[in-house]
């Protein structure tokens, strides 16, 4: 983790406690940043910061530290109570073992130490979500064809959507999740058998910047890719 990262996250830290006081049961880094992969798919420092008791004028009060976040470019953190941590695990299984499994307790007590996750409504919501973003990508495509910078764009933002989804489609069938998203893109490549070339293209580009060096190959790549992501949707709905 960056110094300058690390600066913002104890400045938000201390400005938290003075904040919420009591109140602020712990703080939680989570995802890509957490898991050691946020170089190469350029994730953000996500942040679980749980509370005690939440009410508007506490969240009122979390304006200020969140101000300098903010400006940093980093998006807000995701509020729950201590109990709504146990009550939601049924509601929420994704994002409860995405950050169950790739977590960094950076203030206060280890809110997932107790925690029962649950797998009961696991398939639902992983087909939800996964149907959910391939509308979104075919719906964007439209606006991001104008460019190369644009489509890449898209694909590198979309593909990290959908790794994080893609460790619930692994666990689904039984297999344990690789920590970073693009193990768990390259492990669902594996088990379902698809054709890994487009996703290795996307995380090339991604780390190089070595874009595509045409349109007409930039928009079959995203073709190609598009159909992934269909059979990955296909596979879950058929289990």
């Amino acid at each position: 983790m960056k110094t300058l990262v690390q600066d913002a996250l104890k400045g938000l830290i201390d400005d938290l406690r003075a904040t919420h006081g009591d109140n602020l049961a712990c703080v939680v880094l989570y995802g890509s940043a957490a898991a050691g992969d946020h170089i190469e798919l350029r994730s953000d420092y996500n942040l679980l910061i749980a509370l005690n008791r939440i009410t508007p004028e506490d969240l009122r009060q979390a304006q200020a530290p969140m101000r300098e976040w903010q400006r940093l470019g980093h998006p807000l953190p995701v509020y729950f109570t201590v109990e709504e941590l146990s009550d939601a695990a049924d509601v929420f299984p994704i994002e409860f073992h995405q950050m169950a499994n790739a977590r960094s307790v950076l203030y206060g007590h280890d809110p997932f130490e107790f925690v029962q996750l649950s797998d009961a409504n696991l398939r639902h919501q992983t087909e939800y979500e996964l149907r959910s973003k391939l509308l979104q990508l075919r719906r964007l495509y439209i606006p991001a064809s104008v460019s190369i910078e644009k489509l890449c764009d898209l694909m590198n933002d979309s593909l990290s959507s959908f790794a994080a989804l893609f460790r619930a489609v692994l666990m689904l069938h039984g297999h344990e999740a690789p920590v970073s998203k693009p193990d768990c893109v390259r492990a669902t490549a594996n088990l379902l058998r698809l054709d890994p070339k487009p996703f290795e293209r996307i995380f090339e580009f991604r780390a190089s910047d070595r874009l595509p060096s045409s349109e007409k190959e930039a928009h079959e790549l995203f073709g190609a890719y598009l159909f992934q992501i269909e059979q990955v949707v296909e596979a879950v709905d058929n289990l």
